[in-house]
């Protein structure tokens, strides 16, 4: 991918912007310094390829510089993951390839300006449960998941903003609360649901929550 013709790359909620070199979520700058920016937008660029730590050297650390490079890369890579809320042991961002390098695991995308932006609301859809005393049964509870967000996604994009599957199932299982998911997802809203089953019957409830006071709508 050809992150350099693109002035914003976005991912999850959110965005790069390559000309100010600034990472915000949901429209908000972030702070971060140059290192970690650089070593994201290098990542971007080879989305869901593994970069290694020499491809990562030769790019951004000039050769007439004597640092400990291992000891810098590693703080840049960890003040990256702690703006993106991003952890190695559960990666939903940079993940860690022992002595190989970091792969960018979230899909990446062209996003439009942030001004266009400011009004979108932005929502999670958590993974569905699966109240059936049929383990197999979640399979179809990860698929109404999937269906949702594809779904919700296409109703209005420039009002309606949907987090990435990839980031939602991330709470698969979660006994986080809803406030809390919401604050890491910087989301406003939050869709939760589950499945019944009965033979050939089929009882799903869904709930839209506004993150906020944690009231259902």
């Amino acid at each position: 991918m050809n992150v350099n013709a693109r002035n914003v790359i976005g991912f999850g909620v959110y965005e790069l912007d390559l000309r100010a070199h600034e990472l915000r979520k949901s429209g908000v700058k972030l702070k971060l310094q140059a290192k970690p920016i650089a070593v994201l937008t290098l990542l971007l660029e080879h989305a869901g390829e593994v970069v290694s730590r020499e491809q990562l050297r030769d790019k951004l650390w000039s050769a007439d510089t004597f640092v400990d490079f291992d000891h810098s890369l590693s703080i840049a890579v960890l003040k990256l993951r702690q703006a993106l809320n991003d952890t190695a042991e559960n990666s939903r961002y940079v993940q860690t390839l022992p002595s190989r390098g970091y792969r960018f695991l979230a899909p990446v995308r062209s996003a439009q300006p942030v001004g266009a932006l400011a009004d979108r609301k932005m929502v999670a859809i958590l993974p569905f449960q699966n109240l059936t005393s049929d383990p197999k049964q979640q399979y179809f509870a990860d698929g109404l998941t999937e269906e949702m967000i594809t779904q919700l996604a296409r109703l209005s994009p420039s009002r309606i903003g949907v987090i990435a599957r990839t980031s939602s199932m991330h709470y698969k299982g979660s006994n986080k609360s809803i406030s809390q998911i919401a604050s890491e997802l910087g989301v406003e809203f939050v869709l939760e649901g589950s499945l019944r089953r009965a033979g050939n019957r089929v009882r799903i409830a869904a709930h839209f929550i506004q993150a906020s006071d944690q009231s259902h709508l």
